[in-house]
């Protein structure tokens, strides 16, 4: 059943690069260009997750993964993990496709990545992590500590995201070129047309969907993740020990598979070269993105989007923080630099 873990992927990693589904670029973005558009794409996918995980529930399919908090862990690594996405060039699943693109500075990204997140969990940095993680809280769910039924939540989530949807719909839009057509039918769909970010999300949401019931059957309870798989994939390179194959690693394998088809038929596949300074600001944004994601528990998909959609503390914590970490490193890198030239 842990092959299911490849297909899932597969269908991950496709739909984000032919979407440019960017969850780094969504938190940019609302510092940055002061658009909220693929912000409220992530809301689509989180929400869309979270109506299907809590049918589930109701027909018990589902039990919820929330854990304790460990508050200041959280805090620290969120805002760490957002600053790392920054430099890294992309989020944990963004590194992962785009690697499958062919960007060289998001293999070195990935690879740091694993390694540090490795470290964290069994390596040097192991009691640093684990010294940080002590002190929690019993809250585990917000609607638990509200005493409150998880479905309030999804309504007050489904009410808000689809008054943001239709509000973006109606805003006027600018003016695109259009290409001519170079495929026909399916194809043209699949490898060529312009996909909206709200489609695109609403993709994104059914797979992070499907990836319950998928995982659940291989033995483990939880959606999509990322950080713990990509340190599995470098402690069975180092160790050898089937025991780190599982079904999360196939998921992220997916992911560089589907990505690597989509941007080939796409004819967005080539091998890009960054130069020596990129190459260091990728591979210090992988090493904040091992080092926060394992201190907050998950990155900014098994955070940002899973916790969130059963409602964890940890999650609805973790993604204000992150989109503060990324302001913080967008600051530095982008609209600094700019002052400074003008």
């Amino acid at each position: 059943m842990i092959l299911t873990g490849l297909l899932c992927g597969f269908l991950l990693g496709f739909v984000m690069q032919r979407g440019r589904f960017c969850i780094t670029g969504a938190f940019r973005d609302l510092y940055v260009t002061k658009s909220s558009r693929m912000f409220v794409a992530l809301l689509i996918a989180i929400t869309i997750q979270a109506i299907g995980i809590w049918s589930l529930y109701e027909i018990g399919s589902f039990n919820s993964p929330a854990e304790s908090l460990p508050l200041i862990a959280v805090l620290i690594g969120a805002f760490l993990f957002g600053l790392g996405i920054i430099y890294a060039g992309g989020c944990a699943t963004g590194t992962w496709y785009r690697a499958g693109e062919g960007l060289i500075g998001s293999w070195v990204a990935l690879i740091v990545y694993g390694l540090f997140s490795a470290s964290m969990r069994t390596g040097v940095l192991s009691p640093l992590n684990q010294e940080l993680k002590s002190n929690v809280l019993e809250h585990r769910t917000i609607y638990e500590t509200l005493g409150i039924s998880p479905w309030v939540l999804v309504g007050i989530l489904t009410i808000i995201t689809l008054s943001l949807v239709v509000y973006h719909l109606k805003k006027p839009r600018g003016k695109t070129i259009s290409l001519k057509p170079r495929k026909t039918g399916l194809a043209h769909i699949l490898f060529e047309k312009r996909w909206h970010p709200f489609v695109t999300a609403t993709l994104v949401g059914i797979i992070a969907l499907l990836a319950w019931p998928l995982s659940n059957a291989a033995g483990r309870n939880f959606g999509l993740g990322i950080t713990t798989p990509t340190a599995n994939v470098i402690q069975y390179f180092v160790f050898g020990d089937n025991k780190f194959i599982n079904w999360g690693v196939f998921l992220v394998l997916g992911i560089l598979i589907g990505s690597f088809v989509a941007a080939k038929f796409s004819n967005e596949f080539r091998f890009r070269v960054p130069d020596a300074t990129t190459i260091l600001r990728s591979a210090f944004g992988g090493a904040l993105m091992g080092i926060g994601a394992s201190l907050a528990g998950g990155c900014s998909i098994g955070n940002g989007l899973v916790e969130t959609a059963f409602f964890s503390w940890q999650g609805w914590i973790s993604l204000p923080i992150m989109i503060l970490g990324t302001s913080v490193g967008a600051y530095f890198t982008i609209i600094r630099p700019q002052r400074l030239k003008g």
